[in-house]
């Protein structure tokens, strides 16, 4: 399906970002398995893919330094000749009530879940219009649709992936670039695993968390060409937690 197709994948050594990695790699991609913190973890990831038959390396970036993410950008297609899928997973929380929130930690939360995915895009842009195709998948959260108490910034910071989303959809639909937005819910990852109860399970009308491989075939369906007339879209993976 992803045949030949080369895919960066940022925050990529764990959770949701480790299941769409494995995903686009089964699926034929070689994958630019981006990390910032656990070099061991990325190697996990990696070494998942390898021994399942799929191709990746992990490479180190700080998505909230704009000078690292040009030149991450910069040595993959000088390396490769090519990107043809970015998915902006890498994020951050730093919860409290909006009342506590340092400004240190807001700006951590911005820095790194919007500006991130804003440099990465940036970084692809000029080549995805030379290419006349390429596909972006932005990963938002129904907190950036809903907010939510004690998110004042991690929200913020996922309606503004939003709005960045709809913005560089419109701007590359005419050059053939698909650029779309997948929203989770709860979904079961290290993250989450504190929040996870019978409560929480029971607001959600499936009453469950999601897998981080649901999120995962969502990430390659609209990576694949089967979504190629799919732009500027916020799809919503969340057990009907924001119907």
């Amino acid at each position: 399906m992803l045949e030949e197709k080369i895919a960066v994948v940022t925050g990529a050594s764990r959770g949701i970002g480790r299941a769409i990695a494995k995903e686009l790699a089964l699926k034929g991609a070689f994958v630019i398995v981006n990390y910032n913190g656990s070099k061991q973890a990325a190697d996990e990831t990696v070494n998942e893919i390898t021994q399942a038959g799929g191709k990746a390396v992990g490479v180190q970036c700080n998505v909230a330094d704009a000078a690292e993410c040009e030149a991450f950008i910069n040595n993959i297609i000088s390396e490769y000749g090519r990107i043809d899928i970015l998915v902006n997973n890498a994020g951050i929380v730093r919860d409290n009530l909006l009342m506590r929130i340092s400004e240190k930690d807001f700006d951590a939360v911005i820095d790194t879940n919007l500006k991130g995915a804003f440099y990465m895009t940036k970084g692809v842009y000029p080549l995805f219009l030379k290419q006349k195709g390429g596909k972006i998948i932005n990963i938002s959260s129904v907190s950036g649709l809903t907010g939510n108490p004690g998110q004042a910034n991690y929200s913020a910071s996922k309606a503004g992936v939003i709005g960045l989303t709809k913005s560089v959809a419109k701007e590359l639909a005419s050059r053939g670039v698909c650029c779309n937005a997948i929203a989770p819910g709860f979904i079961a990852t290290e993250m989450t695993q504190a929040l996870e109860n019978d409560a929480l399970k029971d607001a959600i009308p499936m009453k469950r968390f999601g897998e981080a491989e649901e999120v995962a075939k969502l990430a390659l369906f609209l990576a694949s060409e089967h979504s190629d007339y799919i732009t500027g879209e916020v799809i919503r993976i969340d057990g009907g937690l924001a119907c």
